[in-house]
C-alpha cells in the first residue's frame, strides 16, 4: 500500500506590513538567475478543510487543537497536533516498501532499516532538475495516472543536460497548483481519482525510476499527491526507486518558481524514530551564490543534522511548573498494519513544540491589542515589560507565515556554557541569564553580527540531559522543580540587542530560550514576539558546527494557524 498524500498550492506570506516579499518566477528553459538569493516555497498548507491526509480508511484525519490561549489561564498560545507522515507535503524513505533484513523477504534489504531519523542529511538538498511533464495533465482515463517515462527524463537531458548523482530530479505537472483546494472541491486531488471520478495524477513508471536509480540519482520529488501511479503501479513504482536508497518528496507545489537547473533544493521533516515517511517542509533557494555553495554542500556530504530523534522514549516536552502544566507528551499512534513489512503504520499525537520546534511571534502575543485577562501576577509582570521595552504588541504571525528566510542563514554559534553553575541554589529554579555583554565578548572574539545572520547558543543542556528514563529528570523535572540549575537563557535585553542587530532568528541547544524562571522567560518570548523575531529550540550537536562557512537551514512543517511548528534543523558548510 502507497501512503503518500497532498499539501497547499500557493505561498501564504505575511502582510507587507510585516515583510516585503519579491517573487521573482522563472520558466522552465533556463538556469538560476543572478542577483539576491530568495526563498520558494514547494509545501502545501496543512489545514483540516484542505485534502491533506489520505482519504482512504483507515489513514487518520490532521486535527489541530488549540489546548490553551493567551488568558486567564495561559500567557501562551499552546497547541496539539494528530499527524501521520502521509500528511500535506512529506518524505518517502526507502522502509516504505523495502522490507528488513532479518524478515529475509524478496524485497528485504539493509535499506529497509533507513528510516526517516536514519537518512544522512545531505541527501535531503541538491540541485534541482525540473522536468517538465505539463503534457500529461489529465491526459488519461479516470482513476488513472498519466505515467512518465525515462524519455521524459532523456527530453529534459536533450534541452538542459544529464542528470547525475546529487541531483535531485522534480517532475513539474502543475497537479497540485491546479487540483489542490480547500474541500470538497479538494476532492478532486485524491478522492475523486480513487473513485475513478477524475483523470490520476502523472508518475513516473517503474522504468523511469530504474532509469533514474541506475544514473545514481538519490533524491526526487513530484508536485503530484503520490509517487505512485494509479490504479496499479504505486507499489512496483516505489519499490523501483527506493531499492536504490532514495527518498523523495511528495505533494510539492510551486515547482514553475524554478529554473530548470540551477536551484538549490531541499525538504526538511521532523525526525520521527522508525518512520517509513514523514511530514515536512519543501523549498528551494534561487538567484545569487547561495544555491551553488549549498549545493556543492551536499555533493561533498559536508552537513549536519542538529535534531533529535523523537522518541515516546524521550522527555522532548515540558513537565511544567505544578500539577496539571504539563504539555501534550510525544505518542506514536498505530493505525495500519503492514504484514510484509512487518510494520505499523503510525502517526504522532504531539504537542506543536516536540524535539526541534519554531516558535513564532503569535506564541506569546494575542492576535490584537485589546487587553488580555491575565490572571494578576502576569498582568504584573506585563506591567513591569512594557514600561521597560515598551508595548507588548500583538500578532497573528502563525507558524505558515513565517517567511523561510527568516529561519535560514549563515550559523553564529555563541558558546554560553561557561555560565553553567553560576546561579545560587538558594534562588532556583533560575536559569543563568545570557548577556548583553556576553554577545558583545563573542562578537569581539569573532566579527560583528550581521543581518540574516542565525544566533545559536550553545549550552549543552540537550545533548547532556536528553536521554530516556530513569535518567531524564535533568532535561526538565530537576531544573523546573528547583532541584538543579536551568539551562543558560537569554533574557529581554539579549533580544532587544540582537534585533537591533539586524537578527530575525535565535537557537538554542537548550528545551527552550526562556529558562526556568516563567516571569523571566515571558518577557523573552513578548521581546521576541514584539520584534517580529522567531526561535528556533531544541538543537543538538551544535559542538560540531564549523566556526565559520556554516549556513543553518530550519523549516517548520506549513501548519495553518499554528503557535508551534515542528521542524528540522541541519547545516550545511
Amino acid at each position: 500500500m502507497t501512503s503518500n498524500r497532498g499539501a497547499p498550492a500557493r505561498v501564504s506570506l505575511p502582510k507587507a506590513t510585516l515583510y516585503v516579499a519579491v517573487v521573482v518566477a522563472f520558466g522552465n528553459s533556463g538556469d538560476a538567475a543572478g542577483g539576491e538569493p530568495h526563498f520558494v516555497d514547494h509545501s502545501l498548507l496543512v489545514a483540516p478543510e484542505y485534502p491533506c491526509t489520505w482519504p482512504s480508511h483507515p489513514f487518520p484525519r490532521f486535527a489541530i487543537t488549540h489546548q490553551r490561549k493567551i488568558g486567564p489561564e495561559s500567557a501562551y498560545n499552546v497547541d496539539v497536533l494528530l499527524i501521520d507522515g502521509n500528511t500535506g507535503t512529506q518524505l518517502d524513505v526507502p522502509p516504505h516498501s523495502v522490507a528488513r533484513p532479518d524478515l529475509k523477504r524478496e524485497k528485504s534489504g539493509p535499506l529497509g532499516l533507513a528510516y526517516t531519523d536514519k537518512i544522512e542529511p545531505w541527501q535531503f538538498g541538491g540541485e534541482a532538475c525540473v522536468v517538465d511533464v505539463r503534457d500529461l495533465l489529465d491526459k488519461a482515463p479516470k482513476g488513472v495516472s498519466p505515467l512518465v517515462k525515462p524519455e521524459h527524463v532523456e527530453r529534459f537531458e536533450t534541452r538542459h543536460r544529464k542528470v547525475r548523482p546529487g541531483d535531485i530530479v522534480l517532475f513539474r505537472s502543475g497537479y497540485s497548483d491546479k487540483y489542490y483546494r480547500p474541500l470538497p472541491e479538494g476532492r478532486r486531488f485524491i478522492a475523486d481519482v480513487l473513485d475513478r471520478k477524475a483523470p490520476g495524477y502523472p508518475d513516473p513508471d517503474p522504468d523511469c525510476m530504474e532509469f533514474l536509480g541506475k544514473r545514481g540519482v538519490l533524491a526526487l520529488g513530484t508536485d503530484s499527491a503520490s509517487m505512485g501511479p494509479l490504479p496499479d503501479l504505486a507499489e512496483p513504482t516505489h519499490y523501483a526507486g527506493l531499492k536504490y536508497g532514495m527518498i523523495w518528496t511528495e505533494g510539492a507545489t510551486n515547482l514553475g518558481e524554478l529554473p530548470a537547473t540551477g536551484a538549490f533544493y531541499c525538504f526538511l521533516g521532523p525526525k520521527h524514530e522508525g518512520g517509513p515517511y514523514g511530514e515536512g517542509r519543501a523549498f528551494s533557494v534561487v538567484g545569487g551564490d547561495l544555491p551553488k555553495r549549498l549545493i556543492e554542500s551536499c555533493q561533498k556530504k559536508r552537513a549536519i543534522d542538529l535534531s533529535p530523534t523523537l522518541s515516546p522514549k524521550l522527555p522532548l516536552t515540558s513537565p511544567g511548573i505544578g500539577t496539571g502544566n504539563h504539555r501534550q507528551v510525544y505518542l506514536k499512534v498505530d493505525f495500519l498494519y503492514s504484514k510484509y513489512l512487518d510494520m505499523w503504520h503510525h502517526g504522532h499525537l504531539m504537542d506543536a513544540m516536540a524535539g526541534t520546534h519554531l516558535v513564532p511571534p503569535a506564541y506569546a502575543l494575542p492576535e490584537t491589542n485589546e487587553p488580555v485577562d491575565y490572571e494578576p501576577e502576569i498582568r504584573g509582570w506585563l506591567d513591569q515589560y512594557e514600561k521597560k521595552y515598551g508595548k507588548r504588541g500583538a500578532s497573528k504571525m502563525t507558524t505558515e507565515k513565517v517567511p523561510l528566510e527568516w529561519t535560514c542563514g549563515e550559523a553564529r554559534v555563541i558558546d554560553v556554557r561557561a555560565l553553567s553553575g553560576t546561579t545560587k541554589q538558594r534562588d532556583w529554579p533560575a536559569s543563568p541569564e545570557v548577556t548583553v555583554e556576553h554577545i558583545k565578548t563573542y562578537e569581539r572574539d569573532t566579527r560583528a553580527l550581521r543581518a540574516g545572520d542565525v544566533v545559536i547558543f550553545r549550552t549543552g543542556h540537550t545533548d547532556k540531559h536528553l536521554k530516556p528514563e530513569p535518567a531524564d529528570a535533568g532535561m526538565w523535572l530537576d531544573p523546573l522543580s528547583g532541584k538543579a540549575e536551568g539551562w543558560p537563557a537569554p533574557g529581554p535585553d539579549a533580544i532587544v540587542y540582537l534585533k537591533e542587530k539586524g537578527i530575525r532568528c535565535v537557537a538554542s541547544d537548550a528545551p527552550d530560550l526562556g529558562g526556568v524562571d516563567p516571569r523571566r522567560a515571558l518577557m523573552t518570548y513578548w521581546a521576541l514576539g514584539s520584534r517580529e523575531m522567531v526561535g528556533v529550540e531544541m538543537l543538538v550537536n551544535v559542538d560540531t558546527i564549523p566556526a565559520k562557512g556554516a549556513y543553518f537551514l530550519f523549516a517548520a512543517v506549513k501548519v495553518r494557524n499554528c503557535h508551534g511548528g515542528p521542524g528540522r534543523a541541519i547545516v550545511l558548510y
